[in-house]
This record gives C-alpha cells, sequence and structure tokens, in this order.
C-alpha cells in the first residue's frame, strides 16, 4: 500500500508450562509487527504474580535479553500498538495492569469501543476507578476487573453488554490466561496448540507458526475461552447471530500467510486480482504490484490478463516507523524513501499498476510520477478494493470522510488528479467473490457507510485525552 493504513494492534497469549513464555510472547508478537509498530508489551504470570515490561518501538526495540529475563511464568500475553484511541505515549503501552475487585489483571486490547468516553465517566463515578492513560482498551481493564459476576463467564458477559464496537482481547489473571472476541467478531482471533500440552491465541495464524504451534481454530464472534492447567474451556457465548468480520484484514492488514474466516489470505488477495482483471481489462506490456501488500494481486492480475507480472517497483523493507526525523533534502525525496524503480524494467512500457487501496491520495501521485520518470510510457491504475469512501471506527486510523479522497472526488478526478492513463477500482460484489464469503458476514462499512452498529459519523481518537 502506497498510503498505509494503521491496524489497532497485534495481540497473542501463551499458556506453556516449562517453557519460556515471555520469549515465545516475544516471538508472536514479531510475527504480528505489521499491525502495529507504536509500542510493545508483555505480561507473564507464574501462578501468583504478575510481571510485566512495556517500551516504545518496535517489539526488538522494546525487549532484550535482560527485560525477558525479568518476566518468569508459565503464561503470557503480548501486545504490539497503534494508536486508535489516545495518543502514542509510553502511558499507553499495553498490557495494562491494573488491580480490581476481582484481584490483578492484565489485559492486550486489539480494536476500538466506540462507547468508551461514556464508559470511563460511568467507571469513575459509579466504581470511583482511576484512570491514568488516554486509552479506551484500560477502560475494558477496569471494567472487567470490577464486573459484577460469580466467574470469569459472567464478568466477561457483562462487559458485552455495556462495550459497543470490536475488540478481540487476552487477559491475564495469576493463574489463568482468557481470550475473547466481541459478538460481532470485528478483529481477529484465533487458537493453537503448542507442543501437544501448551495453548496460543493470537489475532492471526502466522503467529502461531512463528512460535512452532498448531492452527487449531478461529474463536468464534462472543466467544471467550479460559486455558489453565485443565486445558482450554468456553466460559461464555455472546455471539448475537450476526458477524462483522473486517473484510480489510483480507485486503491490506493480515499477513498473506494467515487464515482468516476459514480462507488463507494469499488466495484471496491472488483471486481479487484476477477478478479486477475481468472487470477493467487494458491493454499494456507488464503487470506491477505495490510491494508488499499488492504483490498477489498483482500476480492475479497478470494470470488473468494474459500480461507479463514484473517487479517495477523495489521497496526498502526496513523503512518503518522511526524516530529520527529526515531532513529538509530526504524529506523532499519522499516516496523514494520506502520505494526506488527499476528504469530497465519500466522504460518505453506500457504498465498496469495494482495496489490495494487508494486513502486520502497523498502518495499514489507521487508513485505515478516516479514511474513515469523511470520512462513508462504509459501507466494504468488498478486497484483491488471498492473506493475508501467511509472512515473506520472499529480500530482503523483511515482519516476522516473530508480527508477520503473517493469521498470528495468522482473517479474521473481522481484519476487526473495522481495522473494515471485509466483508473479501476475492484467492485464490492467482485470483492466477495474473491473472498469466496457471503458479504452478510463482514464489516465493509469504509466502503458503502454501513456500519454494523450505530456510530458517530467524526469520532476523535484523542477524546479521552480530552477528557
Amino acid at each position: 500500500m502506497t498510503e498505509p493504513l494503521h491496524e489497532a494492534c497485534g495481540i497473542v497469549g501463551v499458556y506453556a508450562p516449562g517453557e519460556d513464555v515471555a520469549r515465545l510472547a516475544f516471538f508472536g508478537l514479531y510475527a504480528l509487527q505489521h499491525r502495529g509498530q507504536e509500542s510493545a508489551g508483555i505480561a507473564t504470570a507464574d501462578g501468583e504474580r504478575l510481571y510485566h515490561h512495556t517500551e516504545m518501538g518496535l517489539v526488538t526495540q522494546a525487549f532484550n535479553e535482560f527485560d525477558l529475563k525479568r518476566l518468569p511464568g508459565v503464561m503470557s500475553i503480548g501486545h504490539t500498538r497503534y494508536s486508535t484511541t489516545g495518543s502514542s505515549k509510553i502511558e499507553n503501552a499495553q498490557p495494562f495492569v491494573v488491580t480490581g475487585i476481582h484481584g490483578q489483571i492484565a489485559l492486550g486490547h486489539n480494536g476500538n469501543v466506540i462507547n468508551a468516553a461514556d464508559l470511563r465517566k460511568d467507571l469513575a463515578e459509579e466504581w470511583h476507578c482511576t484512570f491514568t492513560t488516554s486509552s479506551d482498551s484500560e477502560v475494558i481493564t477496569h471494567m472487567l476487573a470490577n464486573a459484577p459476576g460469580k466467574d470469569w463467564g459472567e464478568r466477561i458477559g457483562y462487559c458485552m453488554r455495556r462495550l459497543k464496537g470490536a475488540y478481540s482481547v487476552t487477559v491475564l489473571t495469576p493463574t489463568e490466561l482468557i481470550a475473547f472476541r466481541d459478538p460481532l467478531g470485528v478483529r481477529p482471533l484465533c487458537l493453537g496448540k503448542l507442543n501437544g500440552q501448551g495453548w496460543v491465541v493470537a489475532s492471526e495464524s502466522c503467529a502461531l507458526d512463528h512460535i512452532g504451534a498448531q492452527f487449531v481454530r478461529e474463536l468464534a464472534p462472543g466467544e471467550a475461552v479460559l486455558i489453565d492447567e485443565h486445558g482450554v474451556r468456553t466460559i461464555h457465548n455472546g455471539h448475537e447471530g450476526r458477524e462483522a468480520l473486517c473484510v480489510f484484514e483480507f485486503i491490506y492488514f493480515a499477513r498473506p500467510d494467515s487464515i482468516l474466516a476459514g480462507k488463507a489470505t494469499h488466495t484471496a488477495r491472488v483471486e481479487m486480482g484476477r477478478q479486477l482483471a475481468k472487470e477493467h481489462p487494458i491493454d499494456a506490456d507488464i503487470v506491477i504490484g505495490v510491494p508488499d501488500s499488492a504483490t498477489a494481486a498483482a500476480t492475479g492480475y497478470a494470470e488473468q490478463a494474459g500480461i507479463p507480472y514484473r517487479e517495477g517497483l523495489v521497496k526498502n523493507r526496513y523503512v518503518g516507523r522511526t524516530f529520527i526525523a529526515p531532513d529538509q533534502r530526504l524529506r523532499e525525496l519522499g516516496v523514494r524513501l520506502k520505494f526506488n524503480p527499476l528504469p530497465e524494467v519500466l522504460r518505453g512500457q506500457r504498465i498496469i499498476v495494482v495496489d490495494d487501496s487508494i486513502v486520502r491520495g497523498t502518495t499514489t501521485p507521487h508513485v505515478i510520477d516516479m514511474l513515469r520518470r523511470a520512462g513508462a510510457r504509459e501507466v494504468h491504475m488498478r486497484v483491488c478494493a471498492p473506493p475508501i469512501m467511509w472512515p473506520c471506527h472499529f480500530g482503523v486510523d483511515m482519516a476522516t470522510r473530508r480527508e477520503l479522497l473517493a469521498a470528495n472526488k468522482s473517479l474521473e478526478e481522481i484519476r487526473k488528479f495522481i495522473n494515471a492513463d485509466t483508473l479501476g477500482y475492484l467492485s464490492l460484489e467482485a470483492l466477495y467473490k474473491a473472498i469466496g464469503r457471503p458479504r452478510a458476514g463482514f464489516c465493509d462499512a469504509c466502503f458503502s457507510g454501513k456500519y454494523p452498529v450505530d456510530v458517530q459519523l467524526e469520532m476523535d481518537k484523542l477524546a479521552l485525552e480530552h477528557s
């Protein structure tokens, strides 16, 4: 993606007595780094107490050997963050650890709770909870730590009835590992088996692969599981009969080697490219993809169109979030810090460029200009997602509606703005044909404006900070 969208977070939980659970959580988070790069944290439990460490930056920046050695235990949870509610600062780094009427818990959260401001006010007034961060995840933590109910199943049920929005959650008590998804299942969460006796939960199945766990299944929407010395068992089922998995997980967020809704993400992306070629054919010499997220779709387009696929853009895969700002000269180079063209591939060619989305339109014109300066004779833009016309309120820091290019310009205006010879977007119908699942099981509000729950049309990610 030329203009990276930012997912909320990646979460992982490990129950593995006799194993180095902090190290396993570290490598699980390492596999989920694409879901958030602002901060990382791990909490562990040894049967009596909790230990935890959080730090700003990438997973490899947040932990060293000394940090991991200070996290003993038989189970762990980990979190890597991009802020969708609350700013990027150490106070908002997860997992959060709080003490409530049920003792001490640690919690990691992926998603966005849209009624967090009201809940925070209620918890402060009714239960005298003290909040130290501007994150909606802290609201979930305090609510669960003090929720009424004789066991964790009842307490999670109480929370689900009050929380609105998206939340996949891992929880650690001194003696138990708990994981649950919101009743709509907006954000993914899966379960794996480790070495015959341990268990792992993670945002994506790729994290299971990285630590040698075997994929068992995805948690159902509204399901809560508890893992302890007796194994894994479902302790709550809050499914409301409808589902709303974020369709952008298939398009962009999830790694291509992850399984979502029973389907390999890579396979779906190749098919998106095929459908795109059927809907928007054009005579050209080569097909290139914007690396890495659109590579699979570009190969699908090329196969369907019978046009050679070529690698025309080289990505610097180590350009991510950094605390070192470029100077003015480097800033002017802009997109070249991330991509560099291959003139010997592009010179004199009519090029089809496949990308997974256009959001604000801040980067795409620069990519097309770069391709033209590298010698491309024609540049035809193809997008393997429908136009993004509405903001996301469920865990993706997408943009406000006035910032979204497709919400404010016609197709022809967008084509002229990005300076492409032609422009084509995948239709919603073709998108679901590629995924091979009915539309009824997904949230596609960013394309359609049809949100699975009522939302304010404009919400402030720093609302809790202002309060």
